[in-house]
């Protein structure tokens, strides 16, 4: 009975012992389990957490290229514009310098056209106290004329003189060129023909500064022809219309010479 007392302590006793040992590890596999399915929830949040990242990254990556491209593109845009403008920029120099030089050839060429015409534009006269337009060729060749005169070559002032009035028919230097075309037929000893050419001047021409000399020569062409009569006539219409002169006076003494 003792030895089974004994063994019935020996059991109770090892029962106490393993009831707690079985308690704590099942406590151990269930922290165990727990912790496992943590690590597995959180494993499962990290996949997840990387698959999201991954999709956006991807979302954000589809969503830069075109970006990117389009950066691309306006800066190759930007490049092309920079060179256009460059390019147009020294296109409007040369322009410019184009425009200066054809304006400056413009006018040089103005100059030179104004300094090819100037001696062909009328020019103004102021004569036997009258003033008007002449162009410059009749100029030139009234000068001609009346140099021809001056000279002593009353032939060649003759023909000059009256080419003169056949060329210019309304110029200003008309009554000018008969004075001196009269006095170019006197000099040629054109004398008839000297007469009519003062008759005509001093008609057409009472007021002319000249009027009293033409008067005067027309005396002279008389008395060459002899016709005293006429010459004494003359004289004395000069004396009597152009009073105080100098032709006035000559005519005075050629008159009394006449006597």
């Amino acid at each position: 009975m003792r030895a089974l007392r004994l063994a019935l302590v020996a059991c109770a006793v090892g029962a106490a012992f393993v009831q707690p040992a079985r308690a704590g590890l099942f406590e151990d596999d269930e922290a165990r389990k727990a912790i496992l399915e943590l690590r597995g929830k959180v494993q499962a949040n990290e996949d997840l957490a990387n698959k999201r990242a991954d999709q956006l990254n991807s979302l954000v990556q589809d969503q830069i290229q075109p970006l990117r491209r389009s950066v691309l593109d306006l800066n190759a845009q930007i490049d092309a514009l920079r060179a256009e403008i460059a390019k147009l920029r020294g296109a409007n120099e040369q322009l410019a310098r184009d425009l200066a030089d054809t304006q400056r050839k413009l006018t040089d060429q103005s100059q030179s056209v104004d300094a090819r015409l100037k001696p062909l534009e009328p020019q103004k006269v102021n004569l036997d106290g009258r003033e008007f337009q002449v162009s410059p060729d009749e100029r030139s060749q009234y000068e001609a004329a009346i140099g021809l005169v001056r000279r002593g070559d009353f032939a060649e002032a003759v023909a000059a003189l009256n080419a003169f009035l056949k060329r210019y028919t309304a110029s200003g230097y008309t009554d000018s060129v008969r004075f001196w075309l009269g006095n170019a037929q006197y000099g040629k000893r054109d004398y008839r023909d000297a007469i009519a050419t003062f008759k005509a001047f001093i008609a057409g021409n009472p007021d002319h500064p000249r009027a009293g000399e033409a008067l005067l020569a027309l005396a002279n062409c008389q008395i060459e022809l002899k016709d005293n009569k006429s010459a004494r006539r003359s004289l004395e219409d000069l004396i009597r219309a152009y009073p105080g002169t100098e032709a006035a006076q000559a005519g005075k003494e050629r008159l009394a010479a006449l006597k």
